[in-house]
């Protein structure tokens, strides 16, 4: 097991009823690409992107947060950890980001995982000016096999947070693609 699948297999413990989940960073390259390198199961953490009112409903329906608590307290020797749970809103993300995610299979008993869609992933790599981030962003690009013509047009039709750092951080890292 990758440090990803501990952090998840640890929160599916912890969990009372059904939860679906999308990843994105480290751990979704991990669990979502056959034969990643392996510095990607490397991360120690687990991030995640919630719809518009997902976190809402995670509180309402489920045991969501105290799963994540409890999952976090019990691997904190590991120094391993779930952490950011951004809202859609919040990240770099095509509008059907949705309906583009990839289902991440595993044997979890109440997680259901996807990770962001390839133009998606991509496109939250874009958020810093950051080494790692780029280099992971060329990964996708390199995998999915798009043209310079196509990234312009996964570049051009981001929806981006009104956030100006973001804006301006994901202005620089275009540059590197465009």
């Amino acid at each position: 097991m990758n440090r990803a699948e501990i952090i998840l297999a640890t929160l599916d413990r912890h969990l009372q009823s059904r939860v679906e989940l999308t990843l994105f960073g480290r751990a979704a390259m991990a669990l979502g690409f056959s034969d990643p390198p392996p510095e990607f199961g490397l991360s120690l953490d687990v991030d995640g992107v919630l719809w518009n009112g997902q976190a809402e409903e995670l509180l309402e329906r489920t045991n969501f947060w105290s799963a994540v608590e409890l999952a976090n307290a019990e691997l904190a020797d590991a120094k391993l950890y779930i952490s950011h749970f951004f809202q859609e809103d919040q990240v770099v993300l095509s509008p059907a980001w949705r309906t583009r995610r990839a289902a991440l299979p595993g044997a979890w008993n109440r997680l259901t995982l996807f990770r962001l869609g390839d133009e998606d992933l991509f496109l939250s790599k874009l958020m810093r000016v950051d080494p790692q981030d780029l280099a992971d962003a060329r990964f996708v690009a390199g995998r999915a096999g798009w043209t310079p013509a196509q990234i312009r047009t996964i570049l051009k039709e981001a929806r981006v947070p009104g956030i100006p750092e973001i804006r301006e951080q994901f202005e620089l890292c275009s540059r590197e693609f465009s």
